[in-house]
């Protein structure tokens, strides 16, 4: 299929998780995809995966709340291609702090890689637009933890509900310019690259003050992979979408759908 041919995308936080399977999707679809992220090896594996379905890449390391970045990666694409098509707003630091335990220098940090990134590519993507004359779509991923309140997880999930505002903001701003603005709100996710699964295991520490029993809860019988999102995303990038802007497609197996004391699968 070919539904993203010709356009250009770019995706923050091109990790082997949401960002690099979304980046993947993309090129499925014919798109061309900037894979940018902090860490270098992250956006060389974005971009390797992306070519290896046939598709055409850049990799560019970088910190998405630095002006510049935002700036390079834009021109990057344009040099390359012309033109930007698509933005995804991906980047994000989990740090899974609470009110009582994280650090202001945490929550700052944290509350600027997820909105202030979305400010500042979502604004250089949109200058790009609108000096080409593109129609395009900016997509911002979301979270479960966007709609719900999640104990000891306090940065997250106040960056996530922030870019709830901010997708409607935007997108409101840019309608006259034909730039669609739609968030896509993910869940726990069941990662499938081993190296995050790796890194996910590593991370388990002592136990929390606050268990999650995600796939107990879950409605659907498995958790979603980070594949799972991708459709929803072609749809959002594309121009069946193109009356699509200023809301949300959720694809959480009926996560926030579920009423609080309904034990699933009991």
């Amino acid at each position: 299929m070919s539904r993203l041919a010709g356009k250009v995308a770019v995706v923050t936080g091109a990790s082997p998780n949401i960002g690099g399977a979304l980046a993947r999707g993309f090129a499925e679809e014919d798109a061309h995809v900037v894979c940018t992220d902090v860490d270098e090896a992250s956006a060389a594996k974005c971009a390797a995966s992306v070519e290896e379905v046939g598709g055409q890449a850049l990799a560019i390391v970088g910190d998405v709340t630095d002006p510049e970045h935002a700036t390079e990666v834009v021109a990057a694409a344009e040099e390359r291609w012309g033109h930007v098509d698509v933005l995804v707003n991906n980047a994000v630091w989990f740090n899974q702090k609470g009110l009582m335990t994280m650090p202001l220098e945490d929550y700052r940090r944290q509350l600027d890689i997820i909105l202030g990134g979305a400010f500042l590519f979502t604004r250089a993507v949109a200058a790009s637009m609108i000096s080409t004359g593109t129609a395009g779509s900016i997509i911002n991923v979301l979270s479960t933890a966007a709609w719900q309140g999640q104990p000891g997880n306090i940065g997250y999930s106040t960056g996530k509900s922030g870019l709830v505002n901010f997708t409607r903001s935007a997108a409101m701003e840019l309608a006259e310019h034909g730039i669609r603005v739609n968030g896509l709100t993910p869940t726990a996710t069941q990662p499938e690259d081993p190296d995050v699964i790796a890194r996910m295991q590593a991370m388990s520490g002592a136990p929390s003050p606050w268990p999650m029993d995600f796939t107990g809860q879950f409605p659907m019988r498995r958790l979603p992979t980070p594949r799972d999102y991708v459709p929803a995303a072609v749809l959002l990038a594309s121009d069946e979408s193109a009356m699509i802007t200023g809301t949300n497609i959720t694809v959480d197996g009926g996560a926030t759908a579920k009423y609080w004391p309904w034990t699933p699968h009991a």
